[in-house]
C-alpha cells in the first residue's frame, strides 16, 4: 500500500501486473486503511465517554459512602450517649 501511494496510473497499472495484484484490490486496502484511522478515533471518542460516566458513578458512590458514613457515626455516637445517660442516671420507666 505505501510503496503504490507516490505511483502515477501507469506506474501503479505496472506494479499491480508484478505484484500479480488487481487495482481494485489495492484500492481496497487503501480504503480500508483510512477507515480504519476513523474507526480509532471513533472508539477513542467512545472510549472517553465511558470514562467519564466511570467517573461520575464512582464520585456519585463516593458521596453516598460519605452520607452513610457520616450516619452511621451519629447513630454511634446517640447509642453511646444513651448508654453513658442509662448509667448516670439509670433506667427510666418511660422508656420500656
Amino acid at each position: 500500500m505505501l510503496e503504490t501511494a507516490p505511483m502515477t496510473e501507469a506506474e501503479f497499472s505496472a506494479y499491480c501486473r508484478e505484484k500479480g495484484l488487481y487495482p481494485e484490490q489495492v484500492e481496497a486496502w487503501r480504503e480500508s486503511c483510512m477507515n480504519a484511522n476513523a474507526n480509532a478515533a471513533e472508539q477513542d471518542k467512545r472510549s472517553r465517554q465511558e470514562r467519564k460516566a466511570e467517573q461520575k458513578r464512582v464520585k456519585k458512590l463516593e458521596r453516598e459512602l460519605q452520607r452513610k458514613d457520616k450516619a452511621l457515626a451519629e447513630t454511634a455516637a446517640l447509642l453511646t450517649l444513651s448508654k453513658k445517660a442509662e448509667a448516670i442516671w439509670g433506667r427510666n420507666d418511660e422508656d420500656d
